[in-house]
């Protein structure tokens, strides 16, 4: 195991409630030093069964490309791998959340306070969510209502091989929606916590997490990585207690309420690429012709098309 730098002792630690400001703090900060690299969009509703698709068309994807470019150059020159969270870049840096886990800003970030969870130590983006993943996780999800998500691999849309988290915050869209899924959520009639969307024709699952205030953080650690591991089975992926890789690609989604894991057959199709974000009802696509083509084939047929039916 690769060791990372910067370990931490409990006094450094960011201190319960501090993570919203440490966020805004920080993302100012990264803002006026040039490190944060926003992606500026506009954005079309497209209404499709019960969800309100949210697409964004990306206009200014040039800074990211030339980093992820120049990445691949100076892989290919060197024959190694880059890890851009091994060291991380200081001033992306929110906070320690714990030994195991770091908090920092996404360097391209579409949204404001798009957050990385991201592992001190290297592991593998393709390796299981563990204990430690979901008490990193739990520890934000408690301070930022948001919606978190991994993509379990390249075929789900991952860009990075170092094991991360995201989480943005919500609503959505400020005073238009707090999150596309809501109505269609609201219409599963779970069994044992465990349901699925009447929209989405394609392999996936819910489950309710039922996490109240009653429960420790303990609990909550524990009642999310149950209900992962359940939702692994109830998707068809088969896993034995000592596994810790994934069988199969996936994206896997997290809020407060409920988490959802969906399976994945490949990376994009008609060059429009799709991580965990698209199953949450959020797209993202290059410009408008992309736009027209997506309107054309519908989001639930795009979506469809990279997963597993």
């Amino acid at each position: 195991m690769e060791e990372s730098v910067n370990q931490p002792t409990a006094r450094f630690l960011l201190q319960p409630g501090t993570l919203l400001s440490k966020t805004t703090e920080q993302t100012e900060f990264a803002r006026q030093c040039g490190a944060l690299k926003s992606i500026e969009t506009e954005y079309h509703l497209i209404q499709q069964q019960d969800i309100s698709f949210v697409v964004r068309t990306l206009s200014n994807l040039a800074r990211k490309e030339q980093a992820s470019k120049k990445q691949h150059q100076q892989e290919h020159k060197t024959g190694k791998k880059i890890d851009p969270f091994l060291p991380y870049e200081n001033d992306l840096f929110v906070g320690d959340l714990s030994s195991s886990h770091i908090c920092l800003l996404n360097k391209f970030n579409v949204v404001n306070n798009h957050l990385l969870i991201v592992t001190r130590n290297f592991e593998l983006q393709t390796d299981l969510l563990n204990l430690e993943d979901f008490r990193a996780l739990w520890r934000c999800l408690k301070e930022i209502d948001g919606l978190a998500f991994f993509n379990g691999g390249k075929t789900a849309g991952a860009s990075q091989s170092h094991k991360h988290l995201q989480l943005i915050p919500l609503p959505f869209l400020p005073n238009v929606m707090h999150q596309p899924l809501e109505e269609a959520i609201a219409k599963i009639t779970f069994k044992n916590s465990l349901g699925k969307l009447d929209s989405f024709a394609f392999r996936h699952g819910i489950a309710t997490l039922n996490i109240s205030k009653q429960h420790s953080d303990r609990e909550a650690v524990e009642i999310m990585l149950q209900k992962y591991r359940a939702l692994l089975d109830y998707v068809g992926f088969e896993i034995s207690p000592q596994t810790h890789k994934q069988p199969g690609a996936y994206n896997f989604l997290a809020t407060r309420e409920w988490m959802m894991i969906v399976p994945r057959s490949r990376e994009s199709f008609r060059n429009i690429p799709i991580n965990s974000l698209g199953f949450a009802g959020s797209l993202f696509v290059r410009d408008r012709s992309d736009l027209e083509l997506l309107k054309k084939l519908t989001p639930l047929q795009l979506l469809t098309k990279v997963a597993i039916v």
